[in-house]
């Protein structure tokens, strides 16, 4: 099969516009004496963080499709399962780490998500070495929604329900990081056999 079909297409798509992304957030565009406009509403929103929240949108759309495209036209390949996964991670995880740097978030946040990752890769890599592929679970999934949500209103500064104040971002950030410790507890316990067998 090509590994070069429309989902794989669309997941290099997504890690190229993550670089984008991490990119126009940890530009020190103030050294170089270029000032970024702050849009002036009830709350203001820094333009740097719209136009990576727009880019963001975008990728994490593609991120729907590529996994919806594999799955219709049975073009599932698990070098496409491999590079999804490393797309997801180089999408959220330097955000929630610049996020925190920022102080918009909790440092638990990061180091949380990044753990789970570090130790959810490890047991797919054992499998892997063992000849199973380990395939995505729904706590995982529901992780992964809750938090491209939580980080896009971030992005927008919590708009429209800031004017309520409600912190609907937040509440979608930390629902996230609970299920990211709650998908790890499932991937390991329903892969453990694998791993401790000879």
């Amino acid at each position: 099969m090509n590994i070069m079909n429309l989902p794989t297409k669309l997941t290099i798509t997504r890690i190229i516009f993550s670089i984008i992304l991490i990119g126009i957030l940890v530009f020190p565009f103030d050294m170089i004496g270029v000032e970024i406009p702050v849009i002036r509403t009830v709350i203001d929103l820094d333009l740097r963080y719209v136009i990576a929240g727009c880019i963001f949108i975008i990728a994490s759309i593609t991120d729907f499709f590529d996994g919806y495209l594999a799955r219709k036209y049975d073009m599932v390949t698990n070098r496409g399962k491999i590079l999804d996964a490393i797309a997801d991670k180089i999408l959220v995880n330097p955000i929630l780490i610049i996020f925190t740097a920022e102080g918009f978030l909790h440092p638990l946040v990061p180091v949380i998500v990044v753990a789970r990752d570090i130790i959810v890769d490890t047991i797919r890599m054992e499998a892997a070495s063992k000849g199973k592929v380990v395939a995505a679970i729904h706590s995982g999934k529901l992780k992964t929604a809750s938090m491209m949500i939580g980080i896009t209103l971030l992005f927008f500064n919590n708009m429209p329900f800031e004017y309520i104040g409600i912190r609907v971002d937040l509440f979608f950030i930390y629902f996230a990081t609970i299920m990211s410790i709650v998908s790890m507890a499932q991937y390991y316990s329903l892969n453990k056999k694998i791993l401790f067998e000879d």
